[in-house]
């Protein structure tokens, strides 16, 4: 059975690095997204790129909610 990393092997706690990869996937999210969008504008789907556009705006709020929880940890 596999031991779970919880800070000993890498030096960064688990609630520390998980917020620091939901960051990392929420911006991976948004450019994720603005291809889509351009590929659903360039098949003339205003619809599903409209979608995938609310979908971007979805992720970055994410991201920033998660810049903002690292803020207030780093500056602690």
């Amino acid at each position: 059975m596999a031991t779970q990393e919880t800070g000993h092997i890498t030096g960064t706690k688990d609630k520390d690095y998980d917020i620091i990869w939901f960051v990392e996937q929420c911006l991976d999210n948004v450019l994720k997204m603005e291809t889509f969008a351009e590929d659903a504008d360039r098949d003339g789907d205003s619809e599903l790129a409209e979608f995938f556009r609310r979908a971007q705006g979805e992720s970055r709020k994410g991201a920033e909610q998660g810049k903002e929880h690292l803020r207030r940890r780093l500056c602690a």
